[in-house]
C-alpha cells in the first residue's frame, strides 16, 4: 500500500532497479543449476565447479566497488546501464564455451557487471525514495532476486524437459540476452536523484572532485570495517547454501531434476516473502534488530536442513522458512549502507562494503567444496553457513542504528554515534 504514496519518478526507479537485480539473479543462479550437468558433460570436478562460482564472486566484488566509484563520479544512471550491458554480454558468451578454462574466464568477467549492478541500483533507490519508505523500497528491490531465481529454476526445468543436457545448458546461458532491452528503457525513463545532483554541484562549485579513499578516513573507517564484516557474513552464508544446494539435493538426497526444481521453488517462494517481510520490519523495528533476528534464524535453519536426519517431505516444507530467513537478512542492507555514509562517497562506500563481503564470502563455495572431500556435502554446507551467520550477528551488535535518517545533500558526514562496545 505504501507504493500509492510514491511519485511516478520513484516508481520508475523502483521498476528499473527491480528488473536489473532480477536479471542479475537469473544470470548468476542459472550456473548453480547447471553444475551437475557440466560435471557429466565435461567431467568437471567439484573443486573446478566451486572455483568458477568463486571467481565470479571475486570479480563481482571488484566490479561492485569500481561501479560505486564511477557512480559517484559520473552518475548513477549511466553506470547502471553499463553494468547491465556488461553482465548480459558475458552471460551469453558463456553459452559458447567448450572447456573449464573458457567458462572460468567468461563467468569471471560476467562477475564485474553482476557486482556493479547491485552497488549502483541500491544507491539509486536509497537516494530517490523518501526516508520513511526507504527500507521497504530497497527490500522490494532485493525481492527481485527471488523472482530471477525462480525464473532460472523454471527455465532450467522447461529447457531440460525439451532439450538434451548436452545442448540445453548452452540455451540457458543464451537466454541471458533477452533482458538487454532494459538498458534502453533506463536511458529513456530514469534520471539521477536530486540529492546526488545537488551534492555534485556543490562539490564542483569549490573544485572538489571527491576521493573514494575518504571511506578509510578516521571518521569513517569504523563504519567501513564493521559494515564490510556484516556483508561478509550475509553473503558467505547465502552463497555457501545456494551454490551447492542443487548438487546436494541431486547427489546426496537422490532427487530427480523435476523434484529438485520443486524443492528449490519452495525455497525461492520463502525467499520472496522473506525479502518483503524483512523490508517491512527493517523500517518498523530498525535495521540492526532485523539483521540479528534473520541471521540467527537462518543459521539454525540451515543446520537443520543439512545436518538433521529429516525425511524428504520434511525437507520440502522446511525449505520455505529456510529461504525466508536466508534471503530476508539482506533486505535492510542497501538502505543501511546508504544511511551510514555521506552522499559524496555513498556509492564508493556501498560498493566497497557490500563487495568486500562478496569477495570474502566468495571463499565459502570453494571452502564447502574442499571440506566435502573429508565431510559429506551437507555437513560442509551447514558448518560454513552457520559460522557466517554468527558473523552477521556480531557485526550488527557493534554497528549503530540508522532507520529513518534523512540522506544529506551537501556531502557532509551524517552524525552517527558508534556504540560503546564498538
Amino acid at each position: 500500500m505504501w507504493l500509492k504514496d510514491t511519485s511516478p519518478p520513484e516508481r520508475r526507479v523502483l521498476a528499473a532497479a527491480f528488473a536489473g537485480y532480477g536479471i542479475d539473479a537469473f544470470d548468476y543462479m542459472i550456473y548453480t543449476f547447471l553444475i551437475p550437468t557440466l560435471v557429466i558433460v565435461w567431467g568437471l570436478t567439484t573443486v573446478q565447479a566451486g572455483n568458477i562460482a568463486t571467481a565470479a564472486l571475486v570479480t563481482s566484488a571488484v566490479g561492485g566497488w569500481a561501479a560505486g566509484i564511477l557512480a559517484d563520479r559520473y552518475g548513477r544512471v549511466v553506470v547502471l546501464q553499463g553494468t547491465v550491458l556488461w553482465f548480459t554480454v558475458f552471460t551469453v558468451l558463456s553459452g559458447f564455451t567448450h572447456s573449464y578454462e573458457q567458462l572460468l574466464f567468461t563467468r569471471a568477467m560476467q562477475g564485474f557487471g553482476f557486482g556493479g549492478e547491485w552497488s549502483v541500483g541500491s544507491v539509486l533507490i536509497a537516494e530517490t525514495i523518501q526516508a520513511r519508505y526507504r527500507g521497504k523500497a530497497v527490500g522490494l528491490v532485493q525481492s527481485s532476486w527471488a523472482v530471477g531465481w525462480a525464473v532460472a529454476a523454471i527455465a532450467f526445468w522447461a529447457v531440460f524437459a525439451l532439450v538434451e543436457p548436452a545442448s540445453g545448458w548452452r540455451i540457458l546461458f543464451w537466454i541471458g540476452a533477452v533482458p538487454s532491452v532494459l538498458i534502453f528503457w533506463i536511458r529513456r525513463n530514469i534520471e539521477d536523484p536530486e540529492v546526488y545532483r545537488q551534492t555534485r554541484s556543490a562539490m564542483h562549485a569549490v573544485g572538489d572532485r571527491g576521493n573514494f579513499l575518504e571511506i578509510f578516513s578516521r571518521d569513517l573507517i569504523g563504519r567501513t570495517a564493521l559494515a564490510s564484516l556484516l556483508a561478509t557474513g550475509m553473503q558467505g552464508g547465502y552463497y555457501a547454501v545456494t551454490t551447492w544446494l542443487p548438487t546436494y539435493l541431486k547427489t546426496e538426497r537422490n532427487l530427480s531434476v523435476l523434484n529438485t526444481s520443486g524443492y528449490l521453488l519452495m525455497l525461492i517462494f520463502g525467499s520472496f516473502l522473506g525479502y518483503l517481510t524483512s523490508a517491512y520490519l527493517s523500517d518498523r523495528i530498525g535495521r540492526r534488530k532485523g539483521f540479528i533476528l534473520f541471521g540467527f534464524c537462518a543459521g539454525l535453519l540451515v543446520l537443520g536442513y543439512t545436518l538433521a536426519p529429516i525425511t524428504d517431505t520434511a525437507m520440502l516444507f522446511l525449505g520455505f522458512p529456510l529461504g525466508f530467513f536466508l534471503s530476508g537478512v539482506f533486505s535492510g542492507m542497501g538502505a543501511y549502507l546508504s544511511e551510514l555514509f555521506p552522499s559524496r562517497v555513498r556509492g564508493s562506500a556501498q560498493g566497497f562494503c557490500y563487495n568486500f563481503g562478496r569477495a570474502t564470502g566468495a571463499a565459502c563455495p570453494a571452502l564447502v567444496a574442499h571440506l566435502s572431500g573429508s565431510l559429506t556435502l551437507g555437513i560442509a554446507i551447514g558448518v560454513v553457513a552457520a559460522s557466517a551467520y554468527c558473523l552477521v550477528i556480531l557485526a550488527a551488535l557493534l554497528l549503530p542504528e540508522t532507520a529513518g535518517r534523512e540522506l544529506d545533500a551537501d556531502g557532509a558526514t551524517p552524525a552517527v554515534t558508534m556504540p560503546a562496545a564498538a
